[in-house]
């Protein structure tokens, strides 16, 4: 008798699978050391826990076989791809239109403190799961149009090819949010350093997984690797 196994997932012809990695943790915000700006945006250096976690997804990516390593146009996505591009041996390449989301009047760190302070508009943010409750932050459409179109031209520039990216938390949560179909902020809050992936073909996305953080291990792991 015929048997019917069931499917196991194969990327289709043609498609680009991208695996998204959040940057590892960057330093600690505090009123009288904000972080500087760049075109606007924060841009903090990892903390050592970050650069733990760096070296953390290195290893776990080494021998995949990835075709490029994309980063943004903010520090802690370049430091964070370090480890991993030295193992491939490739230069990352700048994509600047995957940068976090635009915070506005809170960029520098001030949004962390305000989320700290449990700050009324931080909950109407929640709330109504938009970014631009915060005066002068990025909206929804905004984003999207940005995002997206990034991601457009990875998926054109990379047919049947792996690439990673190393981006942020925001953003990463607006493209698993996205491709599902979900709430604006069902993804917000992965890991610092965690793993996503997501399979785009024919200008459709496929979410494979999110937030996958077993490389990390224990603090105790984490301090054992060499940095």
């Amino acid at each position: 008798m015929k048997e019917y196994r069931q499917h196991k997932f194969e990327v289709p012809k043609g498609a680009t699978e991208i695996i998204l990695v959040r940057h590892g943790e960057s330093r600690a915000a505090t009123t009288d050391n904000p972080f500087p700006l760049v075109n606007g945006q924060g841009d903090p250096e990892l903390a050592p826990q970050g650069r733990q976690q760096a070296v953390a997804v290195g290893e776990r990516l080494k021998h995949f076989p990835i075709n490029a390593v994309y980063v943004t146009s903010l520090q802690r996505t370049v430091e964070t791809a370090a480890p991993l591009c030295a193992h491939l041996e490739i230069q990352h390449r700048v994509e600047p239109d995957l940068r976090e989301v635009h915070l506005g009047d809170w960029e520098g760190g001030k949004f962390r403190i305000m989320a700290h302070e449990n700050h009324p508009l931080y909950i109407k943010m929640h709330e109504e799961e938009r970014w631009d409750v915060i005066p002068g932050a990025e909206s929804r459409e905004a984003l999207q149009e940005r995002v997206g179109g990034s991601l457009r031209r990875i998926a054109q520039a990379h047919p049947n090819q792996l690439v990673a990216a190393v981006l942020h938390g925001g953003v990463i949560g607006h493209i698993i949010a996205e491709a599902t179909g979900s709430t604006p902020f069902a993804f917000n809050g992965c890991d610092n350093g965690s793993i996503s992936s997501v399979v785009i073909v024919d200008g459709k996305m496929i979410v494979r997984g999110f937030n996958d953080v077993s490389h990390l291990g224990s603090v105790e792991t984490l301090a054992s690797l060499p940095t």
